[in-house]
């Protein structure tokens, strides 16, 4: 009666395009589960990076649920992102030892109440039964990459921005890294720089989009 109740204060909607789910469906709407384009494994080629792969195209509804997530509030959106980007993962990115995010400055944290990147690494831990763990620290708060026009500019604004903690255990290891969105991939790059300048044997990288068009956030 409780779950019927909640159901009908608060109708499940479909995370891209906000219709209502029908019973049988679940996260998404059939509709957008059928042609909402795939991010084409292998399309895009970071620096530092050995493999990228990403659930979908950043654009349409797929950006304006990120959106959502990011900004207005939607944090519940992780365990829906979560559970779809660990199936492109074991798909395209088997065999990694740990898996770490790209983390927001703590002033960013503060003000948005939530890492929502942290949310998206705690879902995809818990579905493929990897550890977690925080091995990149931002220690400036840095403008954001989004208000920046060209690829230079992104990586100078990102450039020195993270570290790894003292004490991160990460010497011979693969590391999974993750983010919600990757565009020119100027932020995916430094922090697997970072990783790699740490002792990690390789970096792969896992986003819920990414950018169609450009070729190296």
């Amino acid at each position: 009666m409780i779950r019927r109740m909640l159901e009908w204060l608060f109708p499940r909607k479909c995370v891209l395009c906000r219709k209502l789910l029908q019973k049988e469906e679940t996260d998404l709407c059939r509709a957008c589960r059928v042609d909402q384009p795939e991010y084409p494994f292998g399309k895009k080629k970071v620096p530092h990076i050995a493999q990228l792969t990403a659930v979908w195209i950043y654009e349409g509804d797929v950006r304006r649920s990120i959106h959502r997530y990011k900004f207005g509030g939607a944090r519940h959106y992780a365990e829906v992102y979560g559970r779809l980007l660990a199936m492109r993962i074991q798909r395209d990115l088997p065999g990694a030892d740990v898996l770490t995010w790209v983390p927001v400055s703590r002033r960013r944290k503060r003000e948005r109440g939530y890492d929502q990147v942290e949310l998206l690494a705690d879902a995809v831990s818990s579905e493929l039964g990897i550890q977690k763990e925080a091995l990149l620290e931002k220690f400036r708060d840095n403008r954001a990459n989004s208000g920046l026009k060209t690829p230079a500019e992104r990586r100078a604004n990102v450039l020195g921005v993270y570290k790894v903690p003292e004490g991160a255990e990460i010497r011979g290891k693969r590391v999974l890294l993750l983010d919600d969105i990757v565009t020119t991939g100027a932020t995916a790059s430094e922090c697997a720089r970072v990783l790699l300048t740490a002792g990690a044997k390789e970096v792969i990288f896992a986003a819920v989009a990414a950018a169609g068009t450009t070729t190296s956030k």
